[in-house]
Order: structure tokens, then C-alpha cells, then sequence
């Protein structure tokens, strides 16, 4: 409602009233305003027709009636959220970000379809995020339990009654349970940042408590006395301290056809069998399956027998003795299956092992009969690389020439990044014996980020000659190397009075920007002395203090 009205001594009533006849102005004002697309509602300031507010006119008179001085004797009172509303305002996703509150906690699993154990103990970890009033239980893996582990309940705010509440950092606490979905979890103790942070918010935390031990672990740790003698070989005691360790030998194979081929043999410590695999190389032509043994146990030995046997496959009780680890010496050969594999490296985990458990046995790699040198050497041999056709980088040609669908050559990303847009520029001039190149000055550029050189060519004043790019960016091989092993021009090789051969032209270098001079003083572990003396000797000191702004030093420096 409007202030702006007269009643001219009249009560407010119908009728008694009058309009100003002199106001045009009748809209209403905008109280919905738009942010990032958002509409924001606004408290308004005036009323139709930019009148005054009703509201703010009666606040401005009870500020007029109560107005006084206040008496030098009174204390000043400082409002206690002045100090919190003249900070900056951070919302909680950043002042929380990355800040995770983390408690250790266990619940118990009721277990009736075991006879060995009434409960299980399953310790877990919950982690309660800051930002958003999260939290999600975490179950750490154990090797060999059986059990699907990980993360139990994902993030999410878990709910604490029926009433639509969560819980909240300030209901966890050490010794508490946290009932979650029906399940209790009993929290035992939490981290060092979390006890900082539940101290710093005026929270006493409980003593930790200790994490109770699971009755069938404890049932596993001490085992009942047995009255029975134990076997001699016990397979479960086996597999769980031998499981995935593995016995690994380099041997070489004379086959049937009188070739000798790369083989390694695995002996597996879980269940005493062996393996016997073939060495492939990248397209040797051989059987794609390099298995030569599938994994068995193989006999030694074998009982004698008093009467002929027609059974052909062999059982436990017809073998006398099998492998086992104390049988594979290096510089020995095995035989295996009626082969003949000669034993003459192992891996470090073998040696290890041998050092351990049969220190007895020496472990020593044996020297590679002459006759099988060539064994370790690919069988196919690279097809001779073409000589260079100047199409495209050598780079690329080289590719082509290696596989069947080439692949981009790998660069330098670190040189790229560290020097791109750094270029070095030298004048120069053609050294040519015809009348006609007199007087052309080049400027050659040496980009860094790719070891390329680029010449382009200044204007003369009628030479007819036309200026420009003479040379595209491209590696510049010195005079006399080969086409397969290029060497590329350097900024150590780049002095002035130097001459350059570019693809047969010939360039004496006669200036140089004063950014060389810098980059080779950065570089000077890698530059010779006498490089850094004459560089210095030619733009340093007076030479360049001399120059005049738009001459050829300003050229190059642009």
C-alpha cells in the first residue's frame, strides 16, 4: 500500500478520499529478479507508481521519535554476528571439501549353518563427509575369506529414525552403536584427524576400545590337540602358505627335428606340478598355443612290477616318487616326459627360494652352449629397411617400413612444452658464386620444440627477386651424413661466421637476436667455452647497445 494520499482532514473512507491528478506513473514494481537462471525474489523499495512504502514511512518515523544521543557513560555494545557477517561467506562443499571424518567400527554376523563357529566378527570402517553430511561402510578385503567384501552401504545420508532425520557428525561417538538399516555397528575408535576435529567442536571422544578377535580366526590360530598322527604331506597346510608362488626356470629343448628351441619350465609349489611352455617370438610362424606340457605331476620314478602291465595311464600308487624342487639344477638337464630340456637360468623369486629352503643347492646361471647362441636371437629376421625416397619425414617413412598399418612416431612432449613458441634467429647471407644472389640477406629461425629450421627471405629493393619463405619448417641434416642415421643441426653448431648447407645452398651466418645469446648462457654445460666467447664477443657489450631500434637486431628479436 501507498503512502502518498491527502485525506484533507476526512476519515479513510470510501469516497473521502482524493487522487492526484498530476501522477502518471501507475506500474507496479519488479519483485522477481533472474541469476544464472535462477528467479530470485526481491523485497520491494517502492510501491505503484514509485510511491513510498507504508512500511518504510512508519519506520522512518519510529527512527525519528526514538532518536537520542547515547551518554559517553554507557559502554559500547558490539552486536556479536557483526563479526561473522563482514567475513567473506563460504558455503560447506568448500570449506568441507575433501575433509572425511573416519571411525572404525565392527558388527557380528550370526553364522547357524556352521558347526564351527555361532558368529563372525567383520570389522569395517565408516567414513562420515563433511561437505555433504554423508556416509558410507567400508568392509577392508581379506585375502582368502570367502566372504564378498568392499563397500558395504554406498554414500549416501543414512537415515537415523522414522521420523526423516540423518545422522549427523555430532551424534558419533567411540563406544556407540550405529544402527544402520538392522544392522548394529559398534564403533571402537577413530583417527587422529577425526579426534581433532570432534575436540575442536566442544566433543569429548570415549577411550578406544580394542577390536574383539573373531572366534574362528582364534579357533584357527590355536587348533585343537590332535590325538591322531598327522600325514606326512599335509595339502591344506600346502596350498595355503604355497599358493601362487611358482618355480620358474629358462631351459633350452633339442626337439626331434634337431633344433633347439627356448623353453621355460614352471614347477607350481601349491601341488608339485610342472608346466613346460614354448618361447614364441613376434611372427615366427609357430603354433599359436606355446603349451608343450599342460600342467601335471610328473614321475621320477616308478615301483617295479613282477608281471607285465596293459594299463596305460599310470596311477598314485604305481609311481614310487615324483618331482620335486630339489631335481631342478641349473647346468643340468632334465628329463621330462622322454625330453630333454637343459636347465640354465631362473628368476629371482626361484633364487630366493632355493637360498631358503635348499641352501644346499647352488643356483648359478651355466653358459649358453655356442651351438644355441642364436636361440634368444629373433628367428625372423626384419626385412631390409629401403633406402630414404625424401617423401615425408624419415620418421614416418620408417614406420612404414615396420608395420602394416603404420603408427605415428612418438616426439619429445616434454621438450614440446618446455620450449614451445622459442625460436632462435640468425641473419644471414647466400654464399653463392653467381653475380646475381649478391646483397640477399635471409633470416634463418631455429625452433626449439622441434629442432626445425625455417629460412624466409627479405625484401631488396630492385633485385627482382621475389621475397619470402624460402624453407618450409623442416630438419636440416649436416654435410656428410647418412640418410639412416641423420645428424640434425644444433644450437651449439649455429655461430655466427659459421656456414650452414641447407639441401645445397650455403649460408653464412652474420647476426644473431639477443635471445641467443641468453638460451646458450642457460645452456652453458652443453655449449663449449670458446662457443660462449665468440657469441659474446659479437652481441654482447657495445654491439648491441649500438644497434639502432629498427635495424637488423630488432628484426630478428621481433
Amino acid at each position: 500500500m501507498s503512502w502518498n494520499w491527502n485525506s484533507h482532514g476526512l476519515p479513510f473512507l470510501p469516497g473521502n478520499t482524493f487522487r492526484d491528478v498530476t501522477k502518471s506513473s501507475f506500474h507496479r514494481p519488479q519483485t522477481l529478479s533472474y541469476r544464472c537462471g535462477y528467479a530470485l525474489p526481491r523485497r520491494p523499495v517502492a510501491g505503484i507508481g514509485q510511491d513510498p512504502l507504508v512500511s518504510a514511512q512508519l519506520m522512518q518515523q519510529q527512527e525519528s521519535e526514538s532518536s537520542f544521543e547515547t551518554p559517553d557513560i554507557w559502554p559500547a555494545r558490539s552486536d556479536p554476528f557483526d563479526k561473522g557477517l563482514s567475513k567473506e561467506f563460504v558455503p560447506a562443499y568448500v570449506a568441507f571439501d575433501k575433509k572425511v571424518l573416519r571411525f572404525f567400527a565392527y558388527f557380528q554376523e550370526d553364522t547357524s549353518s556352521s558347526p564351527e563357529e555361532a558368529y563372525r566378527v567383520r570389522p569395517v570402517i565408516v567414513y562420515y563427509y563433511l561437505e555433504d553430511d554423508s556416509m558410507c561402510i567400508f568392509e577392508p578385503t581379506v585375502k582368502n575369506s570367502g566372504i564378498p567384501q568392499g563397500k558395504l552401504l554406498k554414500r549416501h545420508r543414512f537415515p537415523k529414525n522414522e521420523r526423516g532425520e540423518h545422522y549427523l557428525w555430532k551424534d558419533l561417538n567411540v563406544g556407540m552403536d550405529l544402527q544402520v538399516y538392522g544392522i548394529k555397528y559398534h564403533i571402537t575408535q577413530c583417527d587422529a584427524f577425526t579426534e581433532d576435529f570432534m575436540e575442536s567442536q566442544g566433543i569429548v571422544l570415549k577411550e578406544p576400545q580394542q577390536m574383539p578377535a573373531d572366534p574362528y580366526i582364534k579357533r584357527r590360530e590355536n587348533p585343537l590337540p590332535c590325538t591322531t598322527k598327522p600325514p606326512e604331506s599335509d595339502s591344506m597346510q600346502q596350498f595355503l602358505t604355497m599358493d601362487r608362488k611358482v618355480l620358474r626356470f629358462f631351459a633350452l629343448w633339442d626337439d626331434d627335428d634337431g633344433e633347439t628351441k627356448p623353453v621355460t619350465v614352471q614347477f607350481y609349489l601349491v601341488d608339485d606340478t610342472v608346466e613346460v611352455r614354448e618361447v614364441h617370438k613376434p611372427n615366427s610362424g609357430r603354433d599359436p598355443f606355446p603349451i608343450l606340457m599342460r600342467r601335471q605331476r610328473l614321475h621320477k620314478t616308478l615301483k617295479p612290477k613282477p608281471f607285465p602291465s596293459c594299463v596305460l595311464e599310470l596311477s598314485t600308487e604305481d609311481v614310487n616318487e615324483f618331482y620335486s624342487p630339489k631335481d631342478f639344477q641349473l647346468g643340468q638337464t632334465l628329463t621330462l616326459l622322454s625330453r630333454r630340456f637343459l636347465l640354465y637360468d631362473c628368476d629371482g623369486f626361484t633364487k630366493e627360494y632355493y637360498l631358503t629352503h635348499h641352501p644346499d643347492v647352488e643356483m648359478k646361471p651355466s653358459e649358453i652352449p655356442n651351438k644355441v647362441e642364436d636361440v634368444h636371437r629373433d628367428r625372423r629376421r626384419l626385412p631390409q629397411i629401403p633406402p630414404y625416397n625424401g617423401y615425408g619425414s624419415l620418421e614416418d617413412s620408417l614406420q612404414n617400413c615396420l608395420s602394416l598399418i603404420p603408427k605415428p612416431p612418438r616426439k619429445n612432449v616434454l621438450k614440446m612444452l618446455e620450449n614451445d613458441h622459442k625460436v632462435l634467429r640468425y641473419g644471414a647471407i647466400l654464399d653463392s658464386q653467381n653475380p646475381e644472389d649478391e646483397g640477399r640477406r635471409f633470416v634463418l629461425s631455429y625452433h626449439l620444440s622441434n629442432d626445425m629450421i625455417s629460412i624466409y627471405e627479405k625484401p631488396t629493393r630492385n633485385s627482382g627477386i621475389l621475397a619470402g619463405k624460402f624453407l618450409e619448417k623442416t630438419r636440416v641434416p649436416k654435410l656428410g651424413s647418412t640418410v639412416e642415421n641423420p645428424q640434425l643441426y644444433s644450437p651449439v653448431d649455429l655461430v655466427i661466421g659459421a656456414t650452414v648447407e641447407v639441401f645445397g645452398h650455403r649460408f653464412v651466418l652474420t647476426d644473431a637476436a639477443p635471445f641467443v645469446l641468453s638460451y646458450l648462457e642457460s645452456i652453458s654445460s652443453q655449449v663449449p667455452s670458446q662457443t660462449l666467447d665468440l657469441m659474446r664477443q659479437k652481441l654482447g657489450g657495445e654491439t648491441l647497445a649500438d644497434r639502432q631500434p629498427g635495424g637488423e637486431a630488432a628484426e630478428l628479436s621481433s
